[in-house]
């Protein structure tokens, strides 16, 4: 089937029709037509409000579709790339998955366990592929850190830490309800990024505790365009977790929309040998610093590749050359289920006091 659909475009390039024309499509749009447009083909575009995806449409010269249905049924599209509000992942990624077309998530995977797991299933029985973001960990910084990792520069890893943590998105989001909402928190919504980052460098997680709990019940917009508005809380906004890496590793994450400030890196890497500084996982670049057991100073260690800006659609990018190619794609989506679970069982630690231990397994992704 892959194989057959990569003929029909033609030219060679996987065809790929957004749907979700929001805040974070336009640097897919910049970069799937720009950077990433020798390898993908963005054939269509299309929203529920009709005037975005027209707007968008006529900016990089594609086709807006009237409506999910005919994006996803459409014969020029190949690969779904599904950058809707993650209450809808389930829903639309399902309908293009029984059409026969491969899907690129947003993250999270899907808002459930239950949903991803199926989804997953009905892939493998369409012979279609499932991808989901973050793919901010195919990127130079972090490809930097996976290699010093694999070539033994702190040893064997024993521990590492992760943190997030800011007040939340309502002082810059135009629309910030749905963060506080079913599927959102820290940890859903800036959590994916520095798991993921933690399984492509560690491998996969094995058990985990947890606690969550809520800072405030109800927050005020003070971003322009809803200024004064209230958001009833619903989710968990501080988390923190203690994950068992298959590897032996444990480490700790914490995320938070609590905290005003703070000063603590977002991951370090403590090896036998040496301590690893990873940089921002919800960025492409660096830098990257070393500081070895007997060193006294930190060294920067310079990036492996170019990809050091925003590079969102380097995972959509790698799917496309991996369904060419017959080969596995690294932003994949038993990565992604992965990490859902390991989200939704820190939750699930803290609610039942008791360790949970995970269902999923992953590959750790091939070095990019």
């Amino acid at each position: 089937m892959e194989s057959s659909r990569i003929s029909e475009a033609g030219s060679g390039l996987i065809r790929v029709g957004i749907a979700g024309i929001g805040k974070i499509s336009e640097i897919y749009l910049q970069n799937l037509t720009g950077i990433f447009s020798r390898r993908v083909k963005v054939s269509a575009v299309t929203d529920i409000m009709t005037e975005r995806a027209e707007q968008a449409a006529a900016r990089y010269g594609l086709r807006a579709a009237g409506s999910i249905d005919e994006l996803i049924n459409a014969p020029d599209v190949d690969i779904v790339l599904n950058l809707t509000q993650p209450q809808n992942h389930y829903r639309l990624a399902m309908q293009a998955v029984q059409a026969g077309k491969h899907v690129y998530n947003e993250k999270p995977l899907c808002v459930t366990r239950e949903e991803a797991a199926e989804l997953l299933e009905a892939a493998q029985a369409n012979n279609v592929r499932i991808g989901g973001a973050p793919d901010t960990f195919l990127g130079a910084g972090l490809q930097t850190c996976r290699k010093l990792i694999d070539d033994g520069w702190i040893g064997r890893p024993i521990a590492a830490s992760a943190c997030v943590m800011s007040h939340g998105p309502e002082h810059w989001h135009p629309a910030p309800e749905f963060f506080y909402k079913t599927g959102g928190g820290p940890l859903f919504d800036v959590g994916p990024y520095y798991l993921t980052a933690l399984v492509s460098l560690l491998g996969p997680v094995s058990r985990l505790s947890g606690s969550a709990g809520k800072g405030f019940e109800k927050r005020t917009v003070t971003s322009e365009a809803r200024y004064g508005e209230t958001i009833d809380v619903e989710v968990p906004t501080h988390i923190s977790g203690v994950l068992d890496f298959t590897s032996g590793v444990i480490a700790t994450i914490t995320a938070s929309f609590d905290v005003w400030t703070h000063g603590i890196p977002p991951i370090e890497i403590y090896g036998t040998e040496g301590t690893l500084r990873v940089p921002d996982p919800n960025t492409f670049g660096g830098p990257v610093m070393v500081r070895r057991f007997r060193s006294e100073t930190w060294s920067e260690i310079p990036l492996i590749s170019d990809f050091t800006g925003n590079s969102r659609g380097l995972g959509i990018t790698d799917m496309a050359e991996a369904i060419a190619a017959g080969s596995p794609h690294r932003a994949s989506g038993e990565l992604a289920y992965h990490v859902l679970e390991i989200m939704h069982g820190i939750h699930d630690a803290s609610a039942l006091e008791t360790y949970y231990h995970l269902k999923s397994d992953c590959q750790r992704p091939q070095a990019f």
